[in-house]
Protein backbone atom coordinates (compact mmCIF):
# COMPACT_ATOMS: atom_id res chain seq x y z
CA UNK A 1 0.00 0.00 0.00
CA UNK A 2 1.29 3.40 -1.26
CA UNK A 3 1.71 5.41 2.24
CA UNK A 4 0.44 9.40 1.66
CA UNK A 5 2.11 12.21 2.33
CA UNK A 6 -0.35 13.33 5.40
CA UNK A 7 -0.15 9.89 6.73
CA UNK A 8 3.65 9.18 6.90
CA UNK A 9 3.94 12.80 8.59
CA UNK A 10 1.40 11.88 11.00
CA UNK A 11 3.29 8.57 11.71
CA UNK A 12 6.95 10.42 12.38
CA UNK A 13 4.55 13.28 14.57
CA UNK A 14 2.79 10.01 16.76
CA UNK A 15 6.04 8.35 17.17
CA UNK A 16 7.71 8.81 20.73
CA UNK A 17 10.54 11.54 20.86
CA UNK A 18 14.06 10.82 22.49
CA UNK A 19 15.76 13.99 23.73
CA UNK A 20 19.20 14.14 24.60
CA UNK A 21 20.07 16.62 27.76
CA UNK A 22 23.10 18.56 27.75
CA UNK A 23 26.00 16.46 29.09
CA UNK A 24 26.06 18.17 32.63
CA UNK A 25 28.87 19.71 34.20
CA UNK A 26 30.44 17.42 37.06
CA UNK A 27 30.38 19.08 40.67
CA UNK A 28 33.65 20.96 41.43
CA UNK A 29 36.04 19.21 43.50
CA UNK A 30 38.08 21.61 45.87
CA UNK A 31 41.99 20.93 46.32
CA UNK A 32 43.70 22.34 49.07
CA UNK A 33 47.19 23.91 48.36
CA UNK A 34 49.70 24.75 51.56
CA UNK A 35 53.13 25.86 51.81
CA UNK A 36 55.24 27.79 54.48
CA UNK A 37 55.93 30.84 52.65
CA UNK A 38 54.21 34.05 52.56
CA UNK A 39 50.85 35.18 50.67
CA UNK A 40 50.51 36.72 47.21
CA UNK A 41 48.59 36.92 44.49
CA UNK A 42 49.27 35.70 41.16
CA UNK A 43 51.34 38.35 39.78
CA UNK A 44 53.07 39.26 43.53
CA UNK A 45 54.68 38.10 45.84
CA UNK A 46 57.02 34.92 46.34
CA UNK A 47 57.22 33.59 43.39
CA UNK A 48 56.63 29.67 45.10
CA UNK A 49 53.03 30.93 45.96
CA UNK A 50 52.94 32.65 42.58
CA UNK A 51 53.84 29.16 41.28
CA UNK A 52 50.67 27.54 43.21
CA UNK A 53 48.24 30.28 41.92
CA UNK A 54 49.58 29.86 38.14
CA UNK A 55 49.04 26.22 38.68
CA UNK A 56 45.66 26.20 40.05
CA UNK A 57 44.49 28.91 37.60
CA UNK A 58 45.45 26.53 34.81
CA UNK A 59 44.19 23.38 36.01
CA UNK A 60 40.85 24.74 36.58
CA UNK A 61 40.78 26.04 33.31
CA UNK A 62 41.88 23.10 31.72
CA UNK A 63 39.37 21.15 33.43
CA UNK A 64 36.48 23.16 32.63
CA UNK A 65 35.70 24.29 36.55
CA UNK A 66 35.72 20.68 37.54
CA UNK A 67 38.92 21.07 39.84
CA UNK A 68 39.58 24.46 42.19
CA UNK A 69 41.74 24.96 44.72
CA UNK A 70 42.33 26.88 48.41
CA UNK A 71 45.44 28.32 49.65
CA UNK A 72 46.95 28.13 52.59
CA UNK A 73 50.07 29.68 52.33
CA UNK A 74 52.32 30.43 55.59
CA UNK A 75 51.85 27.18 57.12
CA UNK A 76 48.30 28.41 58.27
CA UNK A 77 46.69 25.63 57.50
CA UNK A 78 49.51 22.97 59.63
CA UNK A 79 53.09 23.37 60.85
CA UNK A 80 55.47 23.44 58.32
CA UNK A 81 57.04 19.68 58.39
CA UNK A 82 54.20 18.20 59.00
CA UNK A 83 52.94 19.03 55.74
CA UNK A 84 54.94 16.15 54.22
CA UNK A 85 53.51 13.75 56.66
CA UNK A 86 49.68 15.25 55.88
CA UNK A 87 50.37 14.74 51.85
CA UNK A 88 51.33 11.00 52.24
CA UNK A 89 48.26 10.83 54.33
CA UNK A 90 46.12 12.10 52.07
CA UNK A 91 44.77 14.34 54.85
CA UNK A 92 46.27 17.39 52.50
CA UNK A 93 45.88 17.37 48.93
CA UNK A 94 49.19 19.23 47.78
CA UNK A 95 51.64 21.61 49.34
CA UNK A 96 54.93 22.98 47.89
CA UNK A 97 57.49 21.60 50.13
CA UNK A 98 61.21 21.52 50.97
CA UNK A 99 61.92 17.71 50.19
CA UNK A 100 64.56 17.76 53.08
CA UNK A 101 62.25 18.76 55.60
CA UNK A 102 61.06 15.23 55.52
CA UNK A 103 64.36 13.40 56.06
CA UNK A 104 63.10 12.44 59.37
CA UNK A 105 60.57 10.43 58.09
CA UNK A 106 62.22 9.36 54.47
CA UNK A 107 66.27 9.73 55.14
CA UNK A 108 66.41 8.97 51.62
CA UNK A 109 64.90 12.73 50.17
CA UNK A 110 67.91 14.46 52.13
CA UNK A 111 69.66 13.89 48.99
CA UNK A 112 67.16 17.08 47.92
CA UNK A 113 69.81 19.47 50.09
CA UNK A 114 73.34 17.85 49.98
CA UNK A 115 75.81 20.59 50.44
CA UNK A 116 78.35 20.62 47.39
CA UNK A 117 76.42 17.73 45.46
CA UNK A 118 74.73 20.51 42.93
CA UNK A 119 76.14 23.38 42.31
CA UNK A 120 74.22 24.49 38.99
CA UNK A 121 70.22 24.78 38.41
CA UNK A 122 70.92 22.52 34.98
CA UNK A 123 72.65 20.37 37.34
CA UNK A 124 69.64 20.32 39.30
CA UNK A 125 67.14 19.94 36.61
CA UNK A 126 69.09 17.18 34.34
CA UNK A 127 68.26 15.21 37.85
CA UNK A 128 64.21 14.77 36.20
CA UNK A 129 64.96 13.15 33.33
CA UNK A 130 68.25 10.94 34.26
CA UNK A 131 67.80 7.39 36.52
CA UNK A 132 68.11 9.44 39.94
CA UNK A 133 64.90 11.17 38.99
CA UNK A 134 63.49 7.63 38.27
CA UNK A 135 64.70 6.54 41.54
CA UNK A 136 63.32 9.18 43.94
CA UNK A 137 59.80 9.58 42.03
CA UNK A 138 59.63 6.06 42.53
CA UNK A 139 60.54 6.56 45.94
CA UNK A 140 57.77 9.23 46.82
CA UNK A 141 55.44 6.89 44.88
CA UNK A 142 55.53 4.42 47.09
CA UNK A 143 55.06 6.45 50.25
CA UNK A 144 52.54 7.94 49.10
CA UNK A 145 53.58 11.43 47.48
CA UNK A 146 53.81 12.42 43.72
CA UNK A 147 55.95 15.17 41.85
CA UNK A 148 53.80 17.68 40.23
CA UNK A 149 56.51 20.53 39.35
CA UNK A 150 60.42 20.05 39.93
CA UNK A 151 61.40 23.12 41.37
CA UNK A 152 65.21 24.15 42.24
CA UNK A 153 66.73 27.06 44.50
CA UNK A 154 70.25 28.37 45.07
CA UNK A 155 70.85 29.82 48.57
CA UNK A 156 72.54 32.47 50.03
CA UNK A 157 73.80 33.26 54.21
CA UNK A 158 72.14 36.27 55.71
CA UNK A 159 74.52 36.96 59.35
CA UNK A 160 73.99 39.48 61.81
CA UNK A 161 77.53 39.89 62.18
CA UNK A 162 80.49 39.54 59.74
CA UNK A 163 79.81 37.35 56.55
CA UNK A 164 79.87 33.78 55.61
CA UNK A 165 81.89 32.74 52.64
CA UNK A 166 84.37 30.16 53.37
CA UNK A 167 84.16 27.51 55.75
CA UNK A 168 86.56 29.23 58.90
CA UNK A 169 83.75 32.22 59.26
CA UNK A 170 81.36 29.46 60.64
CA UNK A 171 83.92 29.05 63.67
CA UNK A 172 81.68 29.97 67.02
CA UNK A 173 78.50 31.53 65.57
CA UNK A 174 75.02 29.72 65.78
CA UNK A 175 73.74 28.68 62.40
CA UNK A 176 71.02 27.17 60.47
CA UNK A 177 71.31 24.86 57.79
CA UNK A 178 68.57 23.31 56.58
CA UNK A 179 68.73 20.01 56.29
CA UNK A 180 70.60 17.23 58.70
CA UNK A 181 73.95 17.13 55.88
CA UNK A 182 73.88 20.62 55.53
CA UNK A 183 73.99 20.69 59.53
CA UNK A 184 76.42 17.92 59.59
CA UNK A 185 79.06 20.10 57.06
CA UNK A 186 78.84 23.41 59.14
CA UNK A 187 78.97 21.72 62.29
CA UNK A 188 82.47 20.37 61.62
CA UNK A 189 83.42 23.99 60.35
CA UNK A 190 82.99 25.00 64.04
CA UNK A 191 79.03 26.22 63.67
CA UNK A 192 76.61 26.23 66.57
CA UNK A 193 73.91 24.24 64.50
CA UNK A 194 70.43 26.07 65.63
CA UNK A 195 67.67 23.92 63.76
CA UNK A 196 64.83 25.69 62.31
CA UNK A 197 62.63 26.06 59.13
CA UNK A 198 62.72 29.29 56.91
CA UNK A 199 59.61 31.07 58.15
CA UNK A 200 61.05 31.13 61.37
CA UNK A 201 64.83 32.52 60.96
CA UNK A 202 63.61 36.23 61.19
CA UNK A 203 62.54 35.41 64.87
CA UNK A 204 65.22 33.67 65.68
CA UNK A 205 67.67 36.07 64.72
CA UNK A 206 65.93 39.01 65.99
CA UNK A 207 65.53 37.24 69.57
CA UNK A 208 70.19 36.02 69.42
CA UNK A 209 69.32 32.17 68.78
CA UNK A 210 70.49 32.58 65.70
CA UNK A 211 73.62 34.71 64.03
CA UNK A 212 73.36 33.21 60.72
CA UNK A 213 71.33 31.10 58.55
CA UNK A 214 71.58 29.75 54.95
CA UNK A 215 68.26 29.46 52.86
CA UNK A 216 67.29 29.78 48.98
CA UNK A 217 67.51 33.51 47.88
CA UNK A 218 63.32 33.77 48.00
CA UNK A 219 63.24 33.23 51.51
CA UNK A 220 66.24 35.59 52.19
CA UNK A 221 64.04 38.15 50.17
CA UNK A 222 60.11 36.86 51.42
CA UNK A 223 61.18 36.94 54.88
CA UNK A 224 62.84 40.27 55.02
CA UNK A 225 65.93 39.25 56.28
CA UNK A 226 67.42 42.57 55.08
CA UNK A 227 66.20 44.08 58.51
CA UNK A 228 68.42 42.48 60.78
CA UNK A 229 71.35 41.52 58.75
CA UNK A 230 75.12 43.08 58.86
CA UNK A 231 76.14 41.02 55.99
CA UNK A 232 74.95 38.69 52.99
CA UNK A 233 76.29 35.73 50.91
CA UNK A 234 74.44 35.62 47.68
CA UNK A 235 74.57 32.54 45.43
CA UNK A 236 73.80 34.32 42.00
CA UNK A 237 78.00 32.93 41.03
CA UNK A 238 77.28 29.37 42.56
CA UNK A 239 76.46 28.11 45.28
CA UNK A 240 77.42 24.95 48.36
CA UNK A 241 73.15 25.47 48.83
CA UNK A 242 70.92 24.04 45.93
CA UNK A 243 67.78 22.51 47.07
CA UNK A 244 64.88 20.60 45.76
CA UNK A 245 62.08 22.45 46.77
CA UNK A 246 58.97 20.25 44.71
CA UNK A 247 55.14 21.15 44.05
CA UNK A 248 54.00 17.70 45.45
CA UNK A 249 50.69 15.98 45.51
CA UNK A 250 49.16 12.93 47.69
CA UNK A 251 49.06 9.87 45.60
CA UNK A 252 45.86 9.00 46.88
CA UNK A 253 44.35 12.20 46.46
CA UNK A 254 45.89 11.64 42.54
CA UNK A 255 44.66 8.05 41.90
CA UNK A 256 40.83 9.39 43.28
CA UNK A 257 41.31 11.67 40.26
CA UNK A 258 39.72 10.23 36.79
CA UNK A 259 42.50 9.83 33.91
CA UNK A 260 41.37 13.29 32.27
CA UNK A 261 42.21 15.31 35.17
CA UNK A 262 45.34 13.63 36.08
CA UNK A 263 46.61 14.18 32.71
CA UNK A 264 45.56 18.16 33.25
CA UNK A 265 47.12 18.14 36.93
CA UNK A 266 50.68 16.10 35.29
CA UNK A 267 50.76 18.54 32.37
CA UNK A 268 49.80 22.01 34.35
CA UNK A 269 52.66 20.95 37.06
CA UNK A 270 55.15 20.39 34.38
CA UNK A 271 53.93 23.62 32.36
CA UNK A 272 55.01 25.46 35.65
CA UNK A 273 58.97 24.64 35.79
CA UNK A 274 60.21 27.66 33.05
CA UNK A 275 58.49 29.69 35.56
CA UNK A 276 60.24 28.77 38.59
CA UNK A 277 63.41 28.10 37.29
CA UNK A 278 63.58 31.78 35.77
CA UNK A 279 62.21 33.35 38.55
CA UNK A 280 64.32 31.62 40.78
CA UNK A 281 67.81 32.90 38.78
CA UNK A 282 66.05 36.65 39.29
CA UNK A 283 66.18 36.03 42.98
CA UNK A 284 69.59 35.12 43.05
CA UNK A 285 70.30 38.34 41.34
CA UNK A 286 67.83 40.17 42.99
CA UNK A 287 69.02 39.08 46.51
CA UNK A 288 72.08 41.66 46.25
CA UNK A 289 70.10 44.70 45.24
CA UNK A 290 67.62 44.51 48.17
CA UNK A 291 69.80 43.23 50.99
CA UNK A 292 72.29 46.33 49.33
CA UNK A 293 69.98 49.26 49.50
CA UNK A 294 69.17 47.55 52.88
CA UNK A 295 73.21 48.98 53.57
CA UNK A 296 74.13 45.28 54.08
CA UNK A 297 77.32 44.32 53.57
CA UNK A 298 77.25 41.94 49.92
CA UNK A 299 79.06 39.04 49.57
CA UNK A 300 79.56 36.13 46.88
CA UNK A 301 80.76 32.73 46.77
CA UNK A 302 83.90 31.60 44.73
CA UNK A 303 85.49 28.86 43.02
CA UNK A 304 88.22 28.87 45.58
CA UNK A 305 85.51 28.74 48.18
CA UNK A 306 83.05 26.57 47.06
CA UNK A 307 86.40 24.35 46.18
CA UNK A 308 86.66 24.39 50.39
CA UNK A 309 83.05 23.95 50.86
CA UNK A 310 82.87 20.55 48.89
CA UNK A 311 85.72 18.88 50.30
CA UNK A 312 84.57 19.51 53.63
CA UNK A 313 80.86 18.08 52.22
CA UNK A 314 82.45 15.04 51.20
CA UNK A 315 84.15 14.45 54.07
CA UNK A 316 81.21 14.98 56.84
CA UNK A 317 77.85 14.95 54.69
CA UNK A 318 78.24 12.76 52.34
CA UNK A 319 79.91 10.24 54.11
CA UNK A 320 77.23 10.21 56.78
CA UNK A 321 73.99 10.06 53.98
CA UNK A 322 75.75 7.11 52.18
CA UNK A 323 76.02 5.30 55.26
CA UNK A 324 72.48 5.81 56.30
CA UNK A 325 71.52 2.60 54.05
CA UNK A 326 72.21 1.10 50.47
CA UNK A 327 69.37 3.61 48.93
CA UNK A 328 70.86 6.99 50.65
CA UNK A 329 74.01 5.32 48.93
CA UNK A 330 72.87 4.31 45.45
CA UNK A 331 70.99 7.87 45.14
CA UNK A 332 74.45 9.67 46.02
CA UNK A 333 76.53 7.97 43.57
CA UNK A 334 73.61 8.35 40.83
CA UNK A 335 73.45 12.28 41.74
CA UNK A 336 77.35 12.23 41.67
CA UNK A 337 77.25 11.33 37.30
CA UNK A 338 74.99 13.98 36.69
CA UNK A 339 77.46 16.99 35.23
CA UNK A 340 77.75 19.79 36.63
Amino acid sequence: MRLTRRLAVGSLLAAPVILRAPRARAATRTLKISHQFPGGTIDQGDFRDRLTRRFAADVTRRSNGELAFEFYPGSSLMKTVAQFSAVRRGALDLSLYPLAYAGGEVPEVNIGLMPGLVSSYAQGMAWKTSEIGRQLTDLLDKRGVKILTWIWQAGGVASRASGVVVPDDCKGIKIRGGSREMDLMLKAAGGIISSVPSDEIYAAMQTGSLDAAVTSSTSLISFRLQEIAKATTTGRQGSFWFMFEPLLMSKSIFDSLTPDQQKIITEAGAAQEDFALKAAKQDDEDLATIFGKANVKISDFNAPALAKWRALAEETAWKDYAGRNAACAGLLKLAQAIPA
